[in-house]
């Protein structure tokens, strides 16, 4: 695994996704964040933080506004 796959995978599962979803959608959040990021003209890490932000208010049971990622 990469070093981000590996730290997402992890934060997924703090986040309480068993071992193999978290290892799912850690590689689904980096595959969406590279074309984000070539879409929005924005880095991964910016992506990352984008969808990393929508995630964590979904668990929250908040409904995520879609701003777009800030340039980074």
């Amino acid at each position: 695994m990469d070093n981000d796959l590996e730290k997402l995978t992890e934060l997924c599962i703090k986040l309480g996704s068993p071992e193999k979803q978290a290892q799912v959608m850690a590689a689904q959040m980096i595959k969406r964040a590279d074309q984000i990021a070539i879409e929005r003209k924005t880095t991964r890490v910016a992506a990352l933080d984008h969808l990393l932000r929508i995630l964590i208010s979904g668990r929250e049971g908040q409904v995520p506004v879609d701003d777009p990622p800030k340039e980074g």
